[in-house]
């Protein structure tokens, strides 16, 4: 390969990094790339994908790193490279255009746009050479051509009318803020629950076939519908036990280590895509920490989830946690070996190799229960241990045994490389993954974990003065576009949890402050949208009208995310607004409930918690043994949507002045002891001082509850 230094050789992010020395001329996405395919009068090639992900680096070796290749593209092309994990706008209008042109989406994800950043033909991964049914790159690149030189109007008229499609079904998404809410059923619910039912693998647990993702939005919808009482309830507690017991028996969790692979490649979860987010571990971290606070079921063990809880929560302070006190964003999927891209390779075993490290036995005993046989399911580098199933007792001590052997072994290989850049939002999910699974599996080095990356965000990525959250960060250094909707959504989030957990006004005020600067940024005559316009082109892609997508992805949704906090908000503050706010974005739900509930969890769990009141507690009076007693019931039951908040000191302030809203003239008893204010629909009952008569209070409070 010739050597070439391209324009991302100034780049922050490990992608574009990782293309710098390609023999492609790169530019990053912006107007100067644009500009210049209009002066050239040739079109774009946006190539976007992100730095773990493993057909990403499959196509930059068989056709970025090709100087052939790269001299066709550059001759006929401006090559546009984007990191998606840091312009998701960028990412989420152009998958929609791919999708629609092509019928598949993913990454790398292949794009021919105008100089005016229209869509006009799309893919995903092309190979070097065709193959059933996919041409190679070489292929599409020279048709493309051809049809920009023989068939320009045709192809801008293409252009133009998926532009006008994708405006027309903002539409059918566009909510506004400023109406009356429509009023939430829940029969909605329970029929979403029996939706999800149909499509679930009740042996493997999760839903669908392979390729199989974690489905945590919906997993915290079902936890919390289970822990109301409707007819459904027993029905997503048995769902969600089946897919959080088949998940952390399988290899898509690792069972050295802990953290979670992003997917299955079989619908047993039993062959990982191997790279490990950040976002997916925030989630199931907190979610596992849930099901040990509803109690768990006869599928998994309340005990069995706090361990995958612990686990995953330390793989992720240890593989993720960077000196600074943010988090990264990943580990690779591919693990380099001699100069080679071998995907997984750091994971597998084979029995041979168990051997060398456990000697006969124990490895022979290990490779049958660990599922490591002669044949590897991945590559001939092996298999991952997994055990796809619950341990017997005897099981459960050889591997407790043997564990720590081979996790010191496996840390001797060459290690997947990690993505250094922190995005906003997603350590917005691990502090509320910290911070509650600290409260409920009583380890506070969780909560202080959680505090750190909290301030790392504020010091970092939050501009108070501007009012203004910056989505990236490398280097303790905020770089690149604002914060989307989701960045202060789940930020708010986790600061709001933050706040419930430990009492620190200091977290609540920022997340009131980033929810008030979200309206600021995203609203705009009462409509809400995902970004507040970062690009012309983007702009133009989507029909020059305001997105907002309703569905989770691999996160959930900003929109479901954002009405998640504007409820919170709403019970901390009594802001009525923000409670009809909230009520407006649920109003998104009915016609996805039973269409598509599985790419509706978070709006599916936050409409449950808007049942459920929410409930509010304010726990005030003196600091002693019996408050955090009261404080500690209150972080571990299951109630959907139970708002906490908690007195710094003893006493109320007189004028209200600093303090959360929701502790305004509340006050320990009249002998000095702490007591607990249960609401619920701006009806409080008598404050009560015991736990038995918090939880009592809460299970009348619970709609449906007898």
């Amino acid at each position: 390969m010739m050597e070439n230094v391209n324009r991302l050789a100034s780049a922050y992010s490990s992608y574009l990094l990782q293309h710098k020395d390609n023999p492609v001329d790169w530019f990053p996405f912006g107007d100067e790339a644009f500009a210049l395919a209009a002066a050239r009068d040739v079109p774009v090639f946006l190539s976007i994908g992100y730095a773990a992900c493993h057909w990403c680096h499959v196509m930059a070796h068989e056709s970025f790193e090709d100087q052939e290749t790269a001299d066709y593209l550059n001759a006929h092309f401006v090559p546009v490279k984007v990191d998606r994990e840091e312009r998701p706008d960028v990412d989420s209008v152009y998958m929609t255009a791919t999708q629609a042109i092509s019928g598949e989406g993913g990454w790398p994800m292949s794009v021919f746009l105008t100089p005016e950043g229209l869509a006009f033909h799309a893919g995903t991964y092309f190979p070097p050479v065709p193959l059933p049914g996919r041409p190679s790159f070489r292929n599409v690149l020279e048709a493309v051509h051809e049809a920009w030189m023989e068939r320009r109007e045709a192809v801008e008229q293409n252009a133009r009318g998926l532009a006008a499609n994708m405006a027309n079904a903002q539409l059918s998404s566009a909510v506004r803020l400023d109406g009356p809410p429509e009023v939430l059923d829940a029969q909605l619910l329970s029929d979403a629950v029996r939706v999800l039912a149909r499509s679930e693998d009740p042996d493997a647990g999760g839903f669908g076939s392979s390729p199989k993702f974690p489905p945590s939005a919906v997993l915290e919808f079902l936890i919390r519908h289970a822990a109301a009482p409707p007819e459904t309830a027993k029905d997503a507690r048995d769902m969600a036990g089946r897919a959080l017991a088949g998940m952390a028996r399988s290899a898509l969790c690792d069972q050295l280590d802990g953290g979670f692979a992003r997917y299955s490649v079989t619908a047993d979860w039993s062959v990982p895509h191997f790279e490990k987010m950040l976002y997916d571990n925030a989630q199931l971290l907190r979610i596992y920490a849930h099901w040990v606070r509803l109690g768990g079921n006869e599928a998994l063990s309340p005990g069995e989830a706090a361990e995958t809880a612990s686990r995953c929560a330390d793989w992720m302070l240890a593989s993720l946690g960077l000196p600074s006190g943010g988090l990264a964003s990943s580990l690779d999927a591919d693990t380099v070996v001699d100069g080679v891209h071998h995907e997984g390779a750091a994971y597998l075993w084979t029995p041979g190799s168990l051997q060398k490290v456990l000697g006969q036995g124990d490895a022979e005993d290990v490779a049958r229960m660990m599922n490591i046989g002669d044949q590897g399911t991945v590559s001939e580098l092996g298999s991952p241990l997994h055990p796809g199933r619950p341990l017997s007792a005897s099981e459960s001590t050889l591997w407790r045994r043997v564990r720590p052997t081979l996790l010191a072994v496996r840390d001797l290989r060459n290690q997947p490389a990690r993505d250094e850049k922190v995005v906003a939002g997603w350590n917005g999910l691990a502090i509320a993954g910290l911070a509650e699974a600290g409260a409920v599996l009583d380890r506070p080095d969780l909560v202080a974990a959680a505090q750190d990356v909290a301030e790392y965000l504020e010091d970092v990525h939050w501009d108070a003065g501007n009012g203004l959250l910056i989505r990236v960060s490398h280097d303790s250094k905020a770089r690149g576009i604002g914060g989307l909707l989701e960045d202060y959504a789940f930020c708010a989030e986790g600061m709001f949890a933050l706040y419930a957990v430990t009492g620190v006004r200091r977290w609540y005020r920022l997340a009131e402050q980033l929810i008030r600067a979200a309206e600021a940024r995203f609203v705009e005559n009462g409509h809400l949208a995902d970004s507040a316009g970062e690009s012309a082109q983007v702009f133009n892609a989507q029909g020059q009208r305001a997105a907002l997508d309703p569905f989770d992805n691999a996160a959930p949704s900003g929109a479901a995310g954002f009405a998640g906090v504007l409820l919170t908000y709403s019970a901390y503050s009594g802001s009525h607004d923000h409670r009809l706010m909230a009520g407006n974005i649920l109003g998104l739900l009915p016609p996805l409930a039973t269409r598509a509930p599985r790419a509706a969890g978070w709006l599916l769990a936050t409409a449950q918690a808007a049942l459920a009141g929410p409930v509010e507690a304010a726990v005030a009076g003196a600091d002693s043994s019996l408050r955090q007693e009261l404080h500690g019931a209150l972080l571990k039951s299951a109630s959907p949507g139970l708002v906490v908040a908690l007195q710094e000191d003893d006493a109320a302030s007189p004028a209200g002045e600093g303090e959360v809203p929701l502790l305004i003239h509340r006050t320990g008893a009249p002998n000095g002891s702490p007591q607990v204010y249960l609401c619920r629909d701006m009806v409080c009952e008598r404050p009560v001082g015991t736990v038995a008569e918090v939880q009592s209070m809460l299970a009348r409070m619970t709609p449906g509850a007898s």
